[in-house]
């Protein structure tokens, strides 16, 4: 943590700032707040913040497989300073600590398999590492001009394709040259070009290409072990594009696109609607999502590729629901077709469909049918927050392995999550709670190692943040 201190220190000397929206971890500047004249009253005048999580975890397995726990806590802060004629710089950096935990990094004795909740609240390259977890997250140089911006060098992101996927200790940020045009209220852009990540659960940073497989790889589509972490060829980024605009005050469209040179490309198009009345808003989105591999998918031995020559994937999903201030409601619907596998490198973030429920996911599946409600209460002070959340997921046969990459049945899932934000003394002080319970729907041929942290299981979260 010493080191991100100096870092820090020797850029106060240079123009410093955080941009970000709410779900992000950028530092905000305020919209309205004007260019610092002099380099003195930027530095002076700059804001820290800090931040600070303890997070406890625990997964009970059925019968007599292996269940774990850990506690981890940890601190980081962030710098930025005023504009400078419309250059900034930003900082942050963190650490943490493995306070106590149970043998995580010891596989599952039936099964052979290792953990996978747990392990991911420290470093997953190094289970065994409990003291020396500290990364620097961001450093970056932004300029920018009226309502748009140019930022390089490490930053934070949340696209459909690479996102925080804060559910562990630290968010997956990147490393690439972004770009935000935003002149006008009806339509605009963001994109950019990405050489590096830092994965959720990891410390280091890696290019794009390595940074691929550093989770498990689950299988090829003829049943053998994939083996694409550090042997996907010819590719030194990925270029992003998103165009969005407003047809009116109702109807919001966004189109993105993501090249993963010589791997594939993924392109989205989402339409949300909200008809608002006097105090009940109705609201609709609809999302579709087209994936090719481009030339070998990463490497011409298809043993080591991770996106079989010719492979496609089609996924739409939808949603419809109520809301007001005080309750929100949906139910949604993905289906991801027959036609392969949809994938994307779970080291970049969690999926974007609606269906969406935290501790688990639908990438690296076809043919699937899901299905999820879920309700949210808020409180008349909204400082508690309780939603409830069931999905049914209809997925291929674990031994259909063109179509199941990971030996994953199909399952119900039911998640309830609760938050309380404090105020007066212990404002900034936000306490989290998620618990996550996944039912066995599919067969499992008595294979023990389709069970293990997969279905049959509940997963507890305890997160306490303090932010200032």
């Amino acid at each position: 943590m010493f080191k991100y201190i100096i870092l820090i220190s020797s850029f106060l000397t240079s123009v410093i700032s955080f941009a970000q929206d709410h779900n992000d971890h950028h530092i905000a500047l305020k919209p309205k707040e004007k260019d610092t004249v002099c380099l003195k009253d930027c530095l002076t005048k700059a804001h820290w913040e800090a931040h600070t999580r303890t997070f406890a975890m625990s997964t009970i397995n059925d019968g007599e497989l292996k269940d774990d726990y850990a506690i981890a806590s940890g601190a980081g802060i962030g710098l930025l300073t005023k504009s400078l004629y419309g250059f900034q710089v930003g900082v942050s950096g963190f650490f943490m600590y493995n306070l106590n935990s149970s043998n995580i990094h010891e596989a599952d004795s039936l099964t052979g398999q290792p953990n996978r909740y747990e392990i991911g609240l420290f470093d997953i390259e190094d289970h065994t590492n409990k003291h020396d977890l500290d990364r620097l997250e961001e450093l970056y140089l932004k300029y920018t001009l009226s309502k748009s911006s140019l930022t390089v060098g490490k930053i934070n992101l949340n696209t459909p394709f690479l996102n925080p996927q804060d559910g562990r200790m630290r968010p997956t940020v990147e490393e690439g040259v972004w770009l935000s045009v935003k002149e006008s209220s009806k339509i605009g852009f963001n994109g950019g070009w990405i050489w590096e990540v830092s994965p959720r659960s990891t410390v280091s940073w890696f290019s794009m290409a390595n940074s691929m497989g550093v989770y498990p790889m689950g299988v090829n589509t003829d049943g053998t072990k994939a083996d694409y972490n550090e042997h996907i060829e010819g590719c030194t980024g990925m270029a992003i594009g998103n165009i969005y605009f407003n047809p009116n005050k109702n109807i919001k469209v966004n189109l993105w696109n993501s090249l993963l040179e010589n791997v594939m490309n993924t392109a989205l198009v989402e339409i949300n609607i909200e008809q608002p009345k006097e105090k009940m808003k109705f609201y609709e989105s609809i999302m579709y999502l087209h994936q090719d591999a481009i030339n070998n998918g990463g490497n011409i031995n298809q043993a080591k590729t991770y996106m079989h020559k010719g492979e496609q994937s089609n996924v739409i999903s939808a949603q419809i629901g109520l809301k007001n201030k005080r309750v929100n409601t949906n139910l949604n619907y993905t289906h991801i077709t027959g036609d392969g596998r949809y994938l994307m490198p779970r080291e970049w973030g969690k999926e974007i469909f609606y269906t969406f429920l935290n501790r688990e996911r639908n990438e690296g599946f076809g043919n699937v049918h899901s299905f999820m409600t879920k309700t949210t209460l808020t409180s008349k002070n909204s400082k508690f927050t309780t939603t409830l959340g069931y999905g049914y997921y209809l997925l291929p046969d674990v031994k259909d392995y063109r179509l199941n990459k990971y030996g994953m049945p199909s399952y119900h899932q039911i998640n309830y999550y609760a938050t309380y934000s404090f105020d007066k003394f212990f404002k900034g002080l936000e306490l989290r709670f998620l618990a996550a319970y996944k039912i066995k729907q599919g067969e499992t041929y008595n294979t023990l190692k389709y069970i293990y942290n997969k279905v049959n299981m509940v997963n507890f979260n305890l997160i306490l943040d303090f932010k200032i």
